[in-house]
């Protein structure tokens, strides 16, 4: 059973004397990893030059971006007050507390400088890195299972699981899972089978389609997942900030991808005779 086999996950993956090397860790080192190597593998198949210099350009640049956006979005979204009674704990990265909007406003920002300094068009590149994007969401929702944080709600469902500590002893979603199948297993499986066509989509395809899916699945699944008890629900007993933070995501998607079907874009990097197809 699910909560058998919970129970026996130890958040440290190994200790090497006094360093512990947590799950949480190695989910983060393994999605910008494979991110990485989807945007070059994708990159080539679109013929946009991607060299080594510019690939550790951009990586270095998402993993800035993802990092302080993550965190200051968690602070300014989900910290209720506290961190302006604490501001020396805004940087307490070992307490935990990263906000997946904000880290994806980090990473689009970032996003504008490793275009100017790669001469890759912005779009092009928010597409290539929007495709390696949910393998990162599948490994970090994974890793907040085995932490047992972002609990789903109270259910009789059998294959609900007690995560116990302040879960309690209930029988609880596993939402992180629910998360990581549909942000991640879903989202990734039809971007990179949509990138695969020739030509490639134009510009903006692949972004809008993953703000408009990641929000409707955030959405969907917040129902079914505890808010954060220093929030709790916003209105009506059901809104979350969660679901308030992923209507922007559906719209402004829903945005880029009118435009890239009007404009029709073609990537950058394609020969002349299939950019006219």
């Amino acid at each position: 059973m699910l909560n058998d086999i919970y129970q026996g996950i130890d958040p440290v993956a190994f200790s090497f004397g006094p360093i512990s090397v947590r799950w949480y860790g190695i989910a983060y080192v393994l999605g910008f990893a494979l991110a990485a190597l989807v945007v070059w593998r994708t990159a080539r198949r679109w013929r946009v030059k991607v060299d080594v210099d510019s690939l550790a350009t951009i990586m270095f640049c998402v993993i800035v971006g993802v990092i302080a956006g993550g965190r200051l979005g968690y602070v300014l979204f989900y910290g209720d007050g506290f961190y302006l009674a604490h501001p020396e704990k805004i940087l307490a990265f070992n307490e935990g507390g990263m906000s997946f909007h904000g880290g994806l406003i980090g990473a689009l920002l970032a996003g504008i400088v490793a275009a100017k300094i790669t001469r890759i068009p912005y779009l092009t590149l928010a597409d290539l890195g929007c495709i390696g994007a949910p393998l990162g969401l599948f490994f970090g929702r994974c890793a907040n299972f085995v932490n047992g944080e972002l609990w789903g709600a109270p259910t009789d469902a059998p294959w609900g699981v007690v995560f116990g500590g302040a879960a309690g002893q209930m029988a609880r979603h596993p939402s992180q899972l629910y998360e990581a199948l549909l942000e991640g297993v879903v989202v990734f499986a039809v971007l990179y089978l949509l990138s695969r066509r020739r030509p490639p989509r134009p510009r903006g395809t692949f972004l809008g389609t993953f703000l408009v899916m990641y929000g409707c699945f955030r959405f969907l699944v917040e129902f079914v997942r505890e808010p954060d008890v220093q929030l709790g629900y916003l209105w009506g007993g059901w809104l979350t900030m969660g679901q308030l933070l992923s209507v922007p995501l559906i719209l402004v998607g829903a945005a880029v991808l009118v435009y890239a079907i009007v404009v029709k874009k073609p990537q950058k990097g394609l020969p002349e005779m299939e950019q006219h197809e």
